[in-house]
């Protein structure tokens, strides 16, 4: 039985059927892309389409919001089944990695490479399509959040000092790389820059959360 999810509650905070009217790309469904696309979808994003190629892990199961079911599945399979269990939109969910693929409205990167993220940015760099572009990093408690503005110089230029190549990064141990209150919390952060963007209000353009010290830093 369909059912349709009633927004009364968050009106005077986001009115979805007024404001959430652009399409949204995830690229990435782990850590932070799961929770971020369920979040989404709970709170009204009409249009969603999430592009990741991977299958889930047992790895996967305590830091991303997939079943023990889901295991074997692709990821943005199982992530469509769970957005319709809970009453959300069904995503277009497309089982493999970005690359080329057309790109418009709000764009949130949620991959786990400098790599990735410098190709993304080459894409979504410069492109009108692109209304804002949405980068989050994760490691072990610390999140960090980057809203752009594609085609604003300055935006651009902010943005670039934060990319540097894969063999500069410092790499948390394998056991300290995720845990399931950050994944929550950073898909929060991404969903708060959404609806500032949709209502027109002022984004941060950097945010950095330290859980283990409750620092917070905004720029």
């Amino acid at each position: 039985m369909a059912v349709k999810l009633d927004y009364w509650r968050q009106l005077d905070i986001l009115d979805p059927n007024k404001e959430l009217t652009d399409p949204v790309t995830v690229i990435g469904a782990g850590g932070i892309g799961s929770p971020t696309v369920l979040a989404l979808s709970k709170m009204g994003v009409g249009d969603i389409t999430v592009y990741d190629g991977d299958t889930i892990e047992n790895h996967n199961l305590p830091n991303q919001v997939y079943r023990c079911e889901d295991i074997t599945k692709n990821k943005v399979d199982a992530l469509t089944e769970i957005c319709e269990s809970f009453g959300a939109i069904k995503i277009k969910g497309h089982a493999e990695h970005f690359t080329s693929q057309p790109i418009h409205g709000i764009v949130i990167s949620g991959v786990d490479s400098m790599e990735s993220r410098k190709a993304i940015w080459e894409r979504v760099k410069f492109n009108p399509s692109v209304k804002v572009y949405i980068e989050a990093r994760m490691g072990a408690e610390v999140c960090r959040l980057y809203t752009v503005n594609t085609c604003s110089p300055s935006e651009i230029k902010m943005y670039e000092r934060t990319l540097y190549d894969d063999d500069k990064a410092i790499e948390a141990p394998c056991t300290a790389q995720a845990v399931i209150y950050n994944v929550f919390m950073i898909a929060g952060l991404i969903c708060n820059q959404v609806k500032k963007f949709a209502k027109g209000e002022t984004v941060n353009q950097e945010i950095i959360f330290d859980l283990k010290t409750m620092t917070l830093l905004t720029a």
